[in-house]
């Protein structure tokens, strides 16, 4: 049985509420069938005060196997680096993740913030916020770059706004059951069968993308949303339109921009008003390309892709 402890930092809870809604697997199969043991987590733990700061103590001490450290959330380093900003369960946070991080077999890092740094980062970052191993794209975070588990690994990045249930669930029975040598992590340090692909990746709308056909406002289920609304899905890394969210849909499929939240410049822009739901141009070029695209390249394919698109490229076409 795999001993796993989940904690919150700088968080606003987003990853624990999509991790309670996981499907394949759910949060009860981990315990029932992939005999994961949840020492404690933040909304499901019974153990409160004394009896809490025992149970981190005898991970700490390695009296309790710790197998699987989960973090979600910022590691707040203020005041000036004391980390008083948050504390828990008698000391700081920052102490805890530490002294947790160290004893672990493995460490993952849920979410935006616990990754990059996330919202809690963006300049000026008056809560010192930073992940586990990273500070947006800049490696070595809280932790420095050179930190590697006990079993071997770096911090293994899940992000998201929040992140998917199922990369969570599924990269937990990973660990628990064994299937360490199945986990290849890209430059980030994220898992590559959730991250080589791009959001674009299945995404009903790629028609459209061909025939430069754009999306004027949200909800529309006709038109491209990467050419006016801002959609930064030909450059984000997520399997977003190939495992959909509650099994149905995803943001593109219900006619809204993808925001790009799996990468470490997230928030693009810092969420500065006019900025999110437009895509900038120069010379009526995107600023941001898709992977791969040159300028020139781009020029040429777009002026092909208008002049050839048939009439239904215009049409809403999804009649259900």
């Amino acid at each position: 049985m795999a001993n796993v402890l989940w904690l919150q930092g700088g968080a606003c809870s987003g990853n624990t509420m999509s991790f309670l809604n996981a499907e394949e697997p759910s949060a009860c199969d981990l315990v029932t069938d992939f005999g994961v043991n949840i020492l404690w987590h933040p909304s499901l733990g019974v153990e409160l005060g004394n009896q809490l700061q025992a149970l981190l103590k005898s991970c700490t001490s390695g009296k309790t196997p710790l197998d699987v450290f989960v973090f979600e959330g910022s590691v707040v380093q203020a005041p000036n680096g004391t980390g008083m900003w948050n504390r828990f369960a008698g000391r700081t946070m920052m102490d805890w993740v530490r002294e947790l991080c160290a004893v672990a077999g493995f460490v993952v890092a849920i979410g935006d913030c616990a990754t990059w740094g996330g919202i809690p980062a963006v300049a000026p970052n008056p809560s010192e916020s930073t992940g586990l191993q990273f500070l947006k794209r800049n490696h070595g975070g809280f932790l420095g770059k050179d930190f590697k588990s006990k079993g071997g690994l770096p911090v293994i990045n899940v992000p998201g706004c929040p992140a998917h249930p199922d990369w969570i669930t599924q990269i937990i029975v990973a660990l628990a059951t064994g299937r360490t040598g199945d986990i290849g992590l890209d430059d980030l340090q994220r898992p590559k069968t959730f991250f080589t692909s791009f959001t674009q990746t299945g995404c009903t709308r790629n028609m459209h993308f061909a025939y430069k056909s754009s999306s004027t406002q949200f909800g529309q289920r006709k038109g491209c949303l990467f050419y006016d609304l801002g959609c930064r899905g030909p450059m984000t890394h997520s399997p977003c339109n190939r495992i959909l969210w509650n099994r149905q849909s995803s943001k593109t499929r219900a006619g809204m921009p993808c925001l790009g939240c799996t990468e470490p410049e997230f928030p693009f822009d810092d969420l500065a008003p006019g900025t999110v739901f437009k895509t900038a141009t120069v010379m009526s070029v995107p600023k941001a390309l898709p992977f791969g695209v040159k300028k020139k390249e781009y020029l040429t394919l777009s002026a092909m892709g208008k002049l050839a698109a048939p009439q239904w490229a215009e049409e809403d076409i999804f009649v259900v």
